[in-house]
């Protein structure tokens, strides 16, 4: 690895969230300097214990919201960035339901601010999180990056829609930006570490979470939601990516950028294992990669919920040789020791 005054500085914002830490401890791994940038609203000071824990060092951290340009514009001047990848934005669904100006002004606003600082301090690389929610309940399986988005069913996942266009737009416009949306299927699992992993703030809104939660007797039951769908047990298929596979991912894709001869590209790649799983199937997992078992009852379909989604990797593998290289099994195992570490650090709410 190259001595850190001499790494690329990449700026991470949202970086002390569950994707955005284990992509710092990716990108230090690869020889590159992360600076985090987090306004700690959704993701809690305690995980830069963590990543300190797994580094043996400090990473550069500043505590700023991505749409204050003062404080956006002193980091850009204090810190001689190469790239960004950026993970901050609101995310819980049903807010954005509730709240949709404030997901506009949150997520868009801070992109915009990004591409803004990024075209005035001469950073060319950008890595966006996008998400698989842009393809909705896609007709054909699995989805590839030529599938139709449609309609998003929230203005959460709007905003994810609109950030892609805005930065294809941009460089379309000439923008000198290089920039990759990846679209991430369902992030799960933790550092094997255990020094960080997913730690949602009240009741869980995703899945494993829940699991570990109720397997821990955090939660009475979890409520599987619908068990009649047309899949091989009724219950809903996703596409679980271990975290730190996702994280790599990031280091790949800033990779590709930096080997990009053009002065502005854009492109989209699916982010997942290429193998769907259903909600029955990954508890059964769980229960045997740890041997504790779950309560669960079977509750009524809930609206909005996708039938079944997951992703043709063809183009990750192809353009940014990249892989999966953990088991679902995996990624239950490390979620469980997370959950055993941080116990009843977690709130129930």
């Amino acid at each position: 690895m190259t001595s850190a005054t001499h790494s690329p500085k990449i700026l991470v914002t949202g970086g002390a969230g569950f994707i955005g830490s284990h992509t710092v401890v990716a990108l230090v791994e690869a020889g590159f300097e992360p600076v985090i940038v987090d306004d700690l609203s959704n993701s809690l000071a305690s995980v830069l214990n963590g990543l300190r824990a797994i580094l043996g060092r400090d990473v550069p951290f500043y505590q700023a919201n991505c749409n204050d340009r003062a404080a956006m514009q002193a980091i850009f001047e204090r810190e001689a960035l190469t790239g960004v990848i950026h993970f901050a934005a609101y995310k819980a669904v049903g807010e954005s339901v509730a709240k949709p100006l404030d997901y506009y002004q949150n997520n868009l606003g801070s992109l915009l601010l990004l591409l803004d600082l990024m075209n005035e301090y001469k950073v060319h690389n950008l890595v966006f999180s996008s998400s698989c929610t842009v393809y909705g309940q896609p007709e054909h399986l699995p989805v590839t990056e030529e599938t139709p988005r449609l309609p998003a069913q929230s203005p959460y996942g709007n905003t994810k829609a609109i950030g892609e266009d805005m930065i294809r737009d941009a460089v379309r416009a000439n923008l000198p930006i290089k920039a990759l949306a990846l679209r991430y299927f369902n992030p799960i699992g933790a550092h094997p570490s255990a020094e960080i992993g997913e730690l949602p703030l009240g009741v869980p809104a995703n899945l494993v979470p829940f699991i570990t939660q109720t397997a821990a007797g955090m939660r009475a039951s979890l409520t599987v939601y619908g068990d009649d769908y047309n899949t091989p047990d009724g219950t809903c298929v996703r596409d679980y990516i271990h975290v730190v596979d996702l994280a790599e991912a990031h280091v790949q894709a800033l990779r590709k950028l930096s080997e990009t001869n053009a002065d502005a590209s854009y492109d989209i790649i699916n982010i997942g294992t290429g193998r769907g799983e259903t909600v029955l199937n990954v508890i059964k997992t769980f229960e045997e990669a740890t041997g504790v078992s779950v309560n669960y009852s079977i509750g009524p379909r809930r609206p909005g919920d996708v039938e079944q989604v997951y992703a043709d990797v063809s183009k990750s593998n192809r353009v940014l040789n990249w892989h999966t290289t953990h088991s679902l099994a995996e990624a239950l195992r490390d979620a469980w020791r997370w959950q055993q570490k941080i116990g009843a650090k977690v709130a129930a709410s």
